[in-house]
């Protein structure tokens, strides 16, 4: 990518969860890359005080927010009646483990204009949004800030979308990518791949043709062939999430790590069980028993949450959102300075 923009191909995905962390910022520097924090699930003051950690660090970094959907809220009779109903399902899973599910809560994820308000007020070097387009005024409020707008999408018309808004750059995020989907153009089925970007560098491709601006591909790009592929493509810069979550300095949740290198999980598949919003997890007993899940975030994040906490402090990766790419056979442990190193060494 332009050094107007980066200095390095190779960028650490935000992972909201506590995945993505200064510590995890810095390795990544220190390898060659750059990396983002994520605001999603974070209050504003847990938000300001994270960008305040990483500033300590004096490396260069970016911060994800979740744009809120408006359609969803407050949700309606129906969508509500829905809430509830899987609220109950779940009571199952909370006796499972002594634990006590949480009323409904029906929020826009922690404060979205007071997060935008911070970030105003205290600029950071770039921001990217998932989920939705957080808006032109909002986009041109931070650009004045002295910030550079990332916008994400998944498809061609996703990405003429952003480009209206005159973001910076746009992430171009391939369905076979691991955790939530960028998706906001979409019927709510589960995003499939197409036959005509079957791959993240394909999709990259069909979108380098509709749009100009620089464009950072994600999804399943797992070691430098994948790198060099995306580039070639038309990407000027790789995010990269997988390949760093059984990083040392990753803070994903330990029977997460470990569930990535065991070879009892043979797939990844796309549910919205954890948090009423597609994403991709490795397929475990949760995802199995809870395929029909609703459309509902956050209410079912903040519903599953207490289950996901017991689950991970049993050391049990069935009743844990599992994360994972298409790729995801690929990750190791180790430092995340080295694995941003081999991503460049095949440069």
């Amino acid at each position: 990518m332009p050094e107007s923009l980066f200095e390095t191909p190779v960028i650490a995905a935000p992972m909201a969860g506590g995945t993505s962390t200064p510590a995890l910022l810095q390795a990544v520097h220190v390898g060659g890359g750059m990396g983002f924090l994520a605001a999603g699930y974070k209050s504003p003051e847990a938000m300001t005080a994270e960008i305040a950690a990483a500033r300590a660090l004096k490396v260069p970094f970016g911060m994800n927010l979740f744009v809120p959907d408006p359609g969803q809220l407050p949700p309606g009779p129906v969508a509500r009646a829905r809430l509830e109903s899987y609220r109950t399902e779940l009571e199952s899973e909370a006796v499972r483990y002594g634990v006590t599910l949480p009323p409904l809560r029906l929020d826009d994820d922690d404060a979205w204009q007071d997060k935008i308000d911070a970030l105003l007020a205290d600029p950071v070097e770039y921001v990217s949004f998932a989920f939705g387009l957080p808006g032109k005024p909002a986009v041109q409020a931070l650009q004045k800030a002295g910030t550079l707008v990332i916008s994400s999408v998944t498809s061609v018309p996703e990405a003429l979308a952003a480009a209206e808004e005159g973001p910076d750059a746009i992430a171009v995020q391939h369905s076979s990518a691991g955790g939530h989907t960028a998706a906001f153009l979409s019927s709510g089925s589960a995003p499939t791949d197409s036959p005509a970007a079957r791959t993240t560098a394909e999709l990259v491709a069909q979108v380098r043709a509709a749009v100009e601006l620089p464009l950072i591909a994600a999804g399943a790009i797992m070691d430098g062939a994948a790198l060099r592929d995306v580039l070639a493509a038309g990407a000027s810069a790789a995010q990269i999430g997988t390949a760093l979550v059984r990083t040392h300095e990753s803070g994903a949740r330990k029977p997460h790590k470990d569930a990535l290198g065991d070879p009892s999980f043979t797939r990844t598949a796309m549910t919205r069980a954890f948090t009423g919003r597609w994403a991709r997890s490795l397929v475990n007993e949760f995802v199995v028993d809870h395929q029909n899940a609703p459309e509902g975030y956050p209410a079912i994040h903040h519903l599953t949450s207490p289950v996901r906490a017991a689950s991970s402090a049993a050391g049990d990766p069935h009743r844990l959102n599992l994360w994972a790419g298409t790729g995801w056979q690929q990750s190791r442990e180790g430092s995340a300075e080295d694995v941003v190193r081999e991503f460049l060494r095949g440069l």
